[in-house]
């Protein structure tokens, strides 16, 4: 049997929208059997009915249900069904879409695969060395040239208040801070928030979210608006300088969209890597789970961030600076903030 009178839950967790979330992620699904057949078709319907973007990125679900039906057999094996409907899940081209099995997991990267890297571990290495402090996931340092530099690289990492306390006071008398979050893959928005928070001086409205409201694909609620309240704890004054590249996702994706609306900030490097829809979870009559968008994030214009950010000073990773063990990126941000002051 499968999952009648069941509950999504949401994996967002810290997201401060509770009440409204879960009004979204109580739903009646039919009764399927566990065959190929009936796993295909409650794939396809859950997604039908709760997948966030079809209109946005101009899927027409109908035609891929007459594709990919043709090709479901109920003699089928477990390992060819999940090539199947993970391909069926591909044409979406979201990176909060993900089937899980006990043998695979099904994912799609090429929102990042397809561009350039900008980024090289052992440049930040080199950067830092081993006289840098460590503040739950932060890693961070005052450069020679007094700027500082933070390297975040999970928004899954602890972030508490007291950390952030310390890194800001750290960073007191520098001209600037360098905040790099290139290939941070996302993790707690409540993580991006409270980071994001001391940057504010005033509240601020940096995005809404809206909630499916119905099965049809353009059932949604009214945009509600999604806001940072300055942190009541020590705050930076001073240019700020947030690196960027394609493997910026999620939560990241979120911060950085924060990020652009604080008054001494600027984006600097490649556009991001998007992943804005908020994801739920189901699971098929066989067990397996699968993650989607359900609730579209859009940003402080009401403009759709699901494939990415722009930076407002594009840069790259030159290969000519890499091979002098040099990142054109880190390089291009200290420069802005000495023209900024």
């Amino acid at each position: 049997m499968f999952l009648n009178n069941r509950f999504f839950h949401s994996v967002a967790a810290g997201f401060t929208l509770g009440i409204m979330l879960l009004a979204s992620s109580c739903v009646d699904i039919p009764d399927y059997n566990n065959t190929s057949r009936d796993n295909f078709e409650a794939l396809w319907s859950i997604m039908d009915e709760h997948y966030c973007f079809f209109e946005y990125k101009n899927v027409d679900w109908d035609s891929i249900h007459t594709v990919y039906s043709q090709r479901i057999g109920n003699d089928m094996s477990s390992e060819s069904l999940f090539l199947l409907l993970n391909e069926m899940l591909q044409t979406l081209q979201d990176g909060h879409v993900n089937l899980s099995t006990p043998f695979d997991v099904g994912r799609y990267w090429k929102w990042f695969e397809d561009y350039p890297a900008n980024y090289d571990q052992t440049l930040i290495d080199g950067l830092l060395g081993t006289d840098y402090r460590i503040a739950s996931g932060m890693r961070y340092k005052v450069l020679d040239d007094n700027i500082g530099y933070i390297r975040y690289a999970d928004f899954s990492s602890g972030l508490g208040e007291s950390n952030l306390d310390y890194v800001i006071e750290a960073f007191g008398l520098c001209d600037g801070i360098i905040i790099d979050v290139r290939n941070n893959g996302g993790g707690l928005l409540s993580n991006s928030d409270r980071f994001a928070a001391r940057f504010f001086n005033q509240r601020d409205t940096v995005g809404y979210i809206r909630h499916k409201t119905g099965k049809g694909h353009n059932d949604f609620s009214a945009p509600y608006p999604v806001s940072i309240e300055p942190s009541t704890r020590l705050r930076y004054q001073k240019p700020v300088i947030v690196l960027t590249n394609r493997s910026c996702f999620s939560a990241t994706n979120d911060f950085v969209n924060a990020m652009r609306r604080a008054p001494t900030v600027t984006i600097l490097g490649d556009k991001t890597g998007g992943g804005s829809g908020l994801p739920f979870n189901s699971e098929l009559p066989n067990g397996w789970s699968v993650r989607f968008s359900a609730c579209p994030m859009l940003d402080a214009a009401m403009r759709q961030i699901e494939f990415g950010i722009e930076p407002d000073v594009p840069v790259d990773l030159r290969k000519e600076d890499l091979l002098e063990g040099k990142d054109t990126m880190i390089e291009a941000a200290r420069q802005k903030i000495k023209e900024i002051n």
